[in-house]
């Protein structure tokens, strides 16, 4: 049986994704380099500090360390989540299901700590999780399974016993890896992507997420 719940953080519990793609469309322009929402896309899920030698493989620029390019991004991401975060839909229904079950809660994310604190006061999510771990603590980021061993190391949980809440095909595959049980809630771009059928279970938001879905995962 399902003992702890891990979930995402970004385009999972908060709508963010725009702003990490508003963010790097506008840091990385200024680089020269032609970033279009479909291209930030093909690095969904990602750990920022993965995503800048990413790009800068494809379009080298020159003038700007990659610690600058990444302090900028985060700033730009962190004044968004400040002035319009907002919860995805479903999220307090989903933590009052899991709550209600005994179910112990924890976030891993490839976000640095400090963004991580920002959209959980955002949200007034701060205290909800047991264990809060940041991939910039990972020798390797997703779709590495390090963040999701990391966390349920913590819980003092057994990876198989751990239910992942994931929005991107990377952090799928890390959980996958992790032998954990999946539910993967893809944007509404990604939703036909033919890579998330590795989920356990896919749904099309949280919304959808209840007593059916709770046996059906239990049960794989």
């Amino acid at each position: 049986m399902i003992e702890a719940a891990i979930l995402d953080m970004d385009g999972l519990i908060i709508d963010s994704e725009p702003f990490w793609q508003d963010a790097e469309i506008e840091v990385f322009g200024a680089l020269g380099v032609p970033l279009t929402r479909e291209m930030c896309l093909q690095a969904t899920g990602i750990g920022v500090g993965q995503v800048i030698p990413y790009w800068h493989a494809r379009h080298p620029w020159k003038g700007m360390s990659f610690a600058e390019v990444e302090a900028k991004i985060l700033h730009g991401v962190e004044q968004r989540v400040r002035e319009r975060g907002t919860a995805c839909n479903g999220v307090e229904a989903l933590i009052d299901f899991l709550r209600a079950r005994s179910i112990r809660l924890a976030l891993a994310s490839s976000s640095n700590m400090h963004l991580i604190r920002t959209v959980l006061e955002k949200l007034s999510l701060t205290g909800v999780f047991e264990v809060v771990h940041s991939g910039e603590k990972e020798e390797l980021g997703k779709p590495h399974p390090a963040v999701f061993l990391s966390t349920a190391r913590q819980l003092n949980v057994e990876p198989t016993r751990c239910l992942v809440f994931e929005d991107s095909f990377a952090g799928l595959v890390a959980a996958t890896a992790a032998r954990m049980k999946t539910v993967a809630v893809p944007s509404a771009a990604q939703i036909d992507d033919p890579r998330f059928s590795i989920a356990g279970l896919k749904l099309r938001s949280l919304v959808e997420f209840g007593e059916a879905q709770w046996d059906r995962i239990n049960r794989l």
